[in-house]
């Protein structure tokens, strides 16, 4: 089928149109710490030095016309197939949060069952966050050089087996093996969902749905409270994770249906129109995996010193929350289920609400307003008594630790070198969690110390004080994430999706400064190229009511799948009045288009 694209690829407007941006002066060498440093800020082109790009401001350069502030519309953007794909993703994340979760709803149960103390049971939780890094790593490269599907569907899947073997377990030392095995499959997820849930949906909407995606990990934690609630009493504690393993399986099953993401299905094609066998695919691979770790070390290192943050504020604010209410402040098991719902009901609103906020402020600094929100809320957090004001305080809080972890998704995603975004974003989301995997075993053996008299409690027997405790560790790791935050790279709008994958020779070598936008991407509602291309070709030719579609790789710096609405031959019948001859534009377009399937 003729195709008729104008520009043809290759004219001054296609190699404008499509070029990526390059990072101004950079004299250094681009392993070198100031080499690194010169795409750091993606944003920079409008003349800001070094410095003065630290401070994140609200981004109010763009007019209002061109900023979508309705999340309805947003939502309206995104196709019904990359819906499924976002769903996918999300689904996966949620149940990955159910399944660790199960450990902590369930904790009394695991104390009497395997005759332990909390500080015991809480091993099992520090040995899972350890062995996730091992995980990531893994399933990370599997999902960056073989795509996104099927390395994902045998992570669910071995997840829902140690799920099920947790249940099966008859002493402690089996206990700690299985939930050990259980840590380094669970690290897998995460990466390969954001990647599968973001990488496919536009770009002005990406803010708002990763905010959703990272709710998950919090409606899985609200799931596995509501399971221990209406399951435990009658069928015992093993039920909580035979359902866990139920819903792992349902995930693996959900992206099984699924087709492969369409920057693998389009690599992949390339790569067989070349012939490169698999072994000469294999060692572009890890030739681009030695280039962007040469290139990225600094990019990697301070990754891992934030996603430690983030983590010790998670894990510091959940994994001993029940805890802390039924021992601290002397809640029945009834008031700590329900307390603990509605903390993380709080968690998932404000999770979506800030990854909403971060296209329009940007990113790091849509972080620091909820950092400053959950410091805030710290008092009200610790202090009460009752079960109401406990609830309130547990609500606000988790509104504002988790929309702080609403933006990593898409932040995570946007500053990663482009080609391995499975693989850089999980392995320093989970070396951070390896870091912050003692923060449940260090909160407990701080509780053995720090003591207080309880609350409803006989006069006289001390118990933990998890409230101190707690408040120490949040207040500390706010300041923390603020400095690195601060410190942090920023390329808000990046279209990684045009990115080469990693099986491709250069891209290793590709930066996220490279598919930045000169208007930035926060407040742009289209993709420029999209329109571009449509314009020019509904200009060209006179187009049916029912047109095929088509998919064109379009210039040379990017590899991404462009869906036109083109015309039948038959609907070709004149020279267009601007632009080349209908045979010179054929001879341009034809090797780069293909039919839509």
């Amino acid at each position: 089928m003729p195709v008729h694209v104008y520009p043809p690829p290759g004219s001054s407007t296609a190699r404008d149109a499509q070029r990526p941006r390059r990072r101004r002066n950079n004299t250094h060498a681009p392993h070198t710490f100031r080499g690194q440093l010169q795409g750091w800020h993606a944003d920079r082109e409008d003349g800001r030095s070094f410095f003065r790009a630290m401070f994140p401001s609200w981004k109010t350069e763009r007019s209002a016309d061109d900023v979508i502030y309705n999340p309805f519309k947003l939502m309206a953007m995104v196709k019904p197939m990359d819906w499924l794909y976002f769903i996918s993703g999300w689904f996966a994340w949620t149940v990955d949060g159910f399944d660790f979760f199960t450990v902590t709803v369930t904790i009394d149960k695991l104390e009497h069952y395997f005759q332990r103390e909390t500080v015991d049971i809480a091993a099992s939780m520090t040995l899972t966050l350890m062995f996730r890094s091992l995980g990531a790593l893994t399933f990370g490269i599997l999902a960056d050089r073989f795509g996104r599907k099927w390395t994902l569907v045998v992570n669910l899947i071995l997840i829902a087996t140690f799920e099920f073997c947790t249940a099966f377990t008859t002493n402690y030392a089996g206990f700690l093996g299985v939930r050990s095995l259980f840590g380094i499959v669970m690290g897998g997820v995460w990466g390969q969902a954001a990647a599968t849930a973001l990488e496919n949906v536009p770009v002005p909407a990406r803010g708002l749905l990763s905010g959703i995606m990272q709710g998950g990990y919090t409606l899985g934690y609200v799931l596995a409270a509501v399971a221990n609630l209406a399951l435990t009493d009658r069928y015992g504690w093993k039920s909580v994770f035979y359902c866990g393993g139920a819903i792992s399986l349902l995930a693996a099953i959900i992206r099984a249906m699924l087709p492969e993401s369409r920057q693998y299905i389009l690599a992949r094609e390339q790569l067989k129109a070349e012939g490169l066998s698999s072994k000469q695919t294999a060692r572009i691979f890890f030739k681009e995996l030695k280039a962007m770790l040469k290139v990225n070390w600094l990019r990697c290192v301070w990754g891992v010193c934030l996603m430690t943050g983030f983590n010790y504020l998670a894990h510091g604010s959940q994994d001993l929350y029940p805890s802390f209410l039924r021992e601290s402040k002397g809640l029945t098991p009834t008031n700590v289920s329900a307390s603990t719902i509605l903390a993380s009901g709080g968690a998932t609103i404000g999770s979506a609400f800030a990854g909403y906020l971060s296209q329009y402020a940007g990113r790091r600094l849509g972080a620091m307003i909820f950092l400053l929100w959950t410091a805030a809320w710290i008092p009200l957090w610790i202090l009460p008594n009752t079960f109401g004001s406990l609830s309130a305080g547990g609500f606000l809080i988790q509104f504002g630790v988790f929309g702080t972890w609403g933006v990593v998704p898409i932040y995570l995603g946007e500053i990663s070198p482009p080609a391995f975004r499975a693989s850089f974003a999980g392995v320093t989301y989970q070396l951070g969690n390896m870091i912050a995997s003692p923060a449940a075993q260090i909160q407990a053996d701080a509780g053995k110390v720090m003591r207080t008299m309880g609350v409803n409690l006989t006069a006289g027997k001390g118990v933990a004080d998890y409230a101190t405790v707690q408040g120490i560790v949040t207040g500390t790791v706010i300041v923390w994430l603020f400095i690195f935050l601060f410190l942090g790279p920023e390329a808000d709008g990046s279209h990684f999706d045009q990115a080469k994958v990693a099986f491709q020779e250069g891209g290793g070598t590709a930066e996220p400064a490279d598919f930045v936008r000169p208007d930035h991407g926060h407040f742009h509602a289209h993709d420029d190229n999209r329109l571009l291309l449509e314009e020019e070709v509904t200009h060209l030719c006179q187009l049916p009511p029912k047109r095929p579609r088509l998919q064109c790789h379009y210039g040379e710096s990017a590899f991404s799948p462009i869906r036109l609405k083109l015309p039948k031959p038959s609907a070709i019948s004149k020279r267009p009045e601007h632009g080349p001859p209908i045979e010179e534009t054929r001879q341009h377009a034809e090797p780069l288009c293909r039919a839509w399937v």
